[in-house]
């Protein structure tokens, strides 16, 4: 069995996959606060409840030659939104630098919980298996 299999370790590697790509997001956000016209994006919110549980979280690519290698991609349904804002500025642009750095601060606080969740759990199963953790 792998603990990929197990549901609470599906659910904290999807949760800091949001994470990852949410901080790609907010990255994009403080590059473009210059960029006339661009408006702020941000990812719908995480939901667990949206989990796909069977296991198939991607798609594999076709290997058409020998020389091709195996890859994997993930599917991805927490699509960019735009985020309103109450400030713009008179170019267009919605682009807050502090509300992003607080969102990029807690963003980079809620993967380190799930990070250090994770790292806990393999610990106590590896107590439990008999192994030094």
């Amino acid at each position: 069995m792998a603990l990929s299999d197990l549901s609470m370790f599906r659910a904290l590697k999807s949760k800091m996959h949001w994470h990852q790509s949410r901080q790609g997001v907010l990255s994009e956000n403080v590059a473009n606060a210059d960029t006339p016209g661009y408006r702020a994006r941000d990812m719908k919110a995480f939901d667990l409840d949206k989990l796909d549980n069977t296991g198939s979280a991607g798609l594999s690519t076709a290997i058409t030659q020998k020389n091709h290698l195996a890859g994997f991609m993930t599917a991805s349904s927490n699509k960019n939104t735009k985020v309103d804002s109450f400030e713009i500025t008179p170019d267009g642009n919605s682009v807050s630098l502090e509300e992003q750095m607080m969102m990029v601060t807690a963003n980079q606080m809620d993967y380190q919980a799930a990070t250090s969740l994770y790292t806990k759990s393999i610990g106590l199963i590896r107590i439990a298996l008999g192994k030094s953790a």
